[in-house]
């Protein structure tokens, strides 16, 4: 779920996991509809990873990962044994023994997944889990994500970050104030952006009015085409049709243009996004700033 902060996200969260009422409309998980509230039934279903950490500064990571599964209700060998292969699978080995409160934030949201994990629930929710950790953490987190995806586990993640969504999710709903803009399978979300043929060229730079002159050249040839001139060095062409280019070239070459570049350029689910909620990436990256959806 991709949107920026205010637009509903954690809202959302809060009534599929049950800490918030219904107001309207109903819940499924697996064969469990609600209408009203979510349940316990449907809980046990359920890992849940906070934007912060629920977990106890005063205990090391593997006790905090024990005390999670007594209140699942594991036997105690049983919740031992989980807890370390949890320790092991977030790559917390050296630290188990060390209090929570002394961990990293990266370290931390690790550790809050781990905690999520210890009922082997069969859909984990994300809220926001990358925001403020520092790049390598933030890579940390997202392999992680993509191997418990891999291993079976649904996951429904929140983000602001486009390229995030782009990169580890199969399915992606745009929200906004509230309303999910648009909600399909990213191969889906892109295929709708790709019918027409976007082409940048680069040329040697002549100066503002040669390139100029290099467009209208261009558009008097191909009235068909957009052409737009981006710098002085750089001329875009959109067509919704296929683009021959090797016309085009000998437009640049008649005119003393020598073209160093000529690349299609594939939209990505940034300007997906873009064209259907109007914010740009600066925007969302711009309201990003530790707050919480609502």
């Amino acid at each position: 779920m991709l949107g920026p902060n205010g637009a509903g996200k954690t809202s959302t969260i809060n009534m599929l996991i049950g800490l918030a009422r219904i107001d309207g409309g109903s819940v499924f998980c697996g064969e469990l509809e609600y209408d009203t509230q979510v349940d316990g039934r449907a809980q046990r279903l359920m890992g849940i990873v906070p934007d912060e950490s629920n977990l106890y500064d005063e205990m090391t990571g593997f006790d905090n990962l024990a005390f999670c599964g007594a209140l699942y209700g594991m036997p105690k060998a049983d919740r031992l044994q989980r807890a370390g292969e949890l320790i092991e699978l977030v790559g917390l080995e050296a630290f188990a023994q060390r209090s929570f409160r002394k961990y990293s934030r990266g370290m931390k949201r690790k550790l809050t997944i781990a905690a999520a994990l210890m009922h082997e629930p069969k859909i984990l929710f994300l809220d926001e889990t990358t925001t403020g950790l520092d790049v390598v953490s933030a890579r940390e987190i997202r392999g992680l994500i993509k191997e418990l995806n891999a291993a079976g586990t649904t996951i429904f993640l929140t983000t602001h970050y486009i390229e995030e969504a782009e990169q580890l999710c199969h399915r992606v709903a745009f929200l906004l104030d509230g309303r999910i803009i648009r909600c399909d399978d990213v191969v889906s979300l892109m295929e709708a952006a790709t019918a027409g043929t976007t082409v940048q060229f680069a040329v040697a730079a002549a100066g503002r009015e040669a390139v100029e002159a290099a467009a209208s050249a261009l558009r008097s040839a191909f009235p068909e085409y957009r052409i737009d001139v981006l710098s002085e060095t750089e001329i875009r062409l959109q067509t919704t049709a296929a683009v021959n280019l090797i016309p085009l070239l000998m437009i640049f070459e008649e005119l003393g243009q020598p073209v160093f570049e000529a690349k299609i350029l594939r939209p990505s689910l940034e300007d997906v996004f873009v064209d259907a909620t109007g914010l740009t990436a600066a925007k969302m990256a711009g309201n990003s700033g530790g707050g919480r959806s609502s």
